[in-house]
């Protein structure tokens, strides 16, 4: 961003709500006033010892009470309430246009050089309102300055008596100064005001665009999640809907088979299933961004999916080992916990016998926990793997082919990777990679 845009970004503030832009400008205002004060006090005073030049305490002193009361009335006033209107700011503008007149009243008029603050106070009523305001002042400040050089032409301006020549070179003088006065508050009125009101309705834009853009993810992140339990439903309900099959042939003296029991059993589960993975999408959908990413620590992350898995999966044989630091915190939400999950789940129906699941610092990135998932099974065939991480792409038959998809989204959206790989001494192996919080950088096992 150039220094000139921040200097407009600053002097043109844009409203957050009705008022705001009247209160940072009369803020804004208050400080000019008070800096240039300070200034042109020294100024004076310098002039005054440097060429000898006769200047009035008592105007000094004039000036500078009513500087000081003005502003301390304006802070009293933004204290008191914050709205400030269009109206009430281009009036605290005439106030320092009433100050300048009384200087330039007894310093001189159209030939003393402070004649040009107008211009000042010119841009900074359009760089803070509406044109009509802005016309207004630079009507004012025309007639200021033609009313200060018809007096100074129909005078001697105390000057000694000299050739005529010199007197209409003076003269013109004093005419070029006006009509560059004219010009310039033209100038400014017609284009620092487009100016201005260009940068405001870029920050308005601006400002809905982030707002867009936040409504969006939201959006997005709920879909996700959505996507992501309807995916963990599939597999619950395809079992039930084959138990129920079954049962649906067998007469009353046969389900009280205890293998018909333990069928029940396990459809009982398979519904508890259902309930857990819907509870959490109606909690998370309830809150202002489920994507939200959250600080949590690695014991508290890998207790929730391993109580998840053991519960689901309760005579599956799978190993959780935590080989840093348990205190250490990780980087996840809801959409990432249900990618571990899922893809645990995957290979613990593709295993033989096993499953390892483990946790380590990645030594090649510091700054990222590493989840490696190892299975014995089959591994994954060739051209399942070379679509990997592409919808509707799976190995099984009864399976939509959206786990590892949405396990990717979700991973890649908080900053991660996740990598298939088959192992040569047989089954496949999945590496998580998710980001550390930046105060983690580093930590490794001791």
């Amino acid at each position: 961003m150039s220094k000139y845009h921040e200097f407009l970004t600053y002097l043109v503030p844009v409203a957050t709500e009705q008022g705001a832009t009247g209160s940072q400008g009369l803020q804004r205002l208050l400080l000019l006033r008070s800096f240039v004060a300070v200034v042109g006090i020294l100024g004076l005073l310098a002039f005054q010892s440097i060429f000898g030049i006769v200047v009035s305490y008592t105007l000094i002193t004039s000036l500078s009470i009513a500087i000081l009361v003005s502003v301390a009335l304006g802070y009293w006033r933004l204290k008191k309430s914050t709205f400030v209107s269009d109206t009430e700011l281009f009036c605290h503008l005439l106030i320092d246009v009433v100050i300048l007149i009384s200087l330039l009243l007894n310093t001189g008029g159209a030939s003393n050089p402070l004649i040009s603050y107008l211009l000042v106070l010119l841009a900074v009523t359009a760089a803070l309102l509406p044109r009509m305001f802005v016309n207004s002042f630079a009507l004012i400040g025309i007639l200021i300055y033609t009313s200060f050089l018809l007096l100074d032409l129909q005078s001697d301006h105390g000057m000694e008596a000299g050739p005529q020549n010199q007197e209409m070179i003076f003269q013109l003088h004093l005419v070029g100064m006006w009509v560059i006065f004219l010009v310039s508050s033209i100038l400014i009125a017609v284009f620092i005001t487009q100016m201005a009101n260009a940068i405001k309705v870029r920050e308005a834009n601006l400002a809905e665009a982030r707002e867009n853009e936040i409504r969006n993810e939201q959006l997005v992140a709920i879909g996700t999640l959505a996507a992501g339990t309807a995916h963990a439903l599939g597999t619950p309900l395809s079992t039930m809907a084959v138990l129920l099959t079954e049962l649906d042939k067998l007469d009353a003296e046969e389900l009280k088979n205890s293998e018909i029991k333990e069928d029940i059993s396990v459809l009982r589960q398979q519904i508890t299933r259902c309930k857990h993975s819907l509870t959490q999408l109606t909690r998370y959908y309830n809150k202002d961004n489920p994507d939200q990413p959250q600080n949590l620590s690695l014991q508290e992350f890998v207790n929730d999916i391993k109580d998840y898995i053991l519960n689901i999966h309760p005579g599956a044989s799978v190993k959780f080992k935590i080989n840093c630091k348990d205190d250490l915190e990780v980087i996840s939400n809801q959409n990432v916990r249900h990618a571990v999950i899922n893809i645990i789940e995957n290979s613990v129906k593709a295993a033989k016998n096993s499953v390892y699941v483990g946790f380590n610092i990645n030594n090649s990135s510091p700054s990222q926990l590493e989840i490696a998932i190892k299975d014995d099974g089959p591994g994954i065939p060739s051209n399942v793997m070379e679509s990997m991480g592409e919808p509707f792409i799976s190995s099984r038959k009864e399976s939509m082919g959206l786990g590892i998809f949405l396990a990717n989204a979700a991973v890649q959206r908080l900053g991660g990777t996740i990598e298939m790989i088959n192992i040569k001494s047989g089954g496949a192996q999945a590496m998580i990679n998710l980001p550390l919080p930046e105060n983690q950088h580093g930590i490794a096992d001791d």
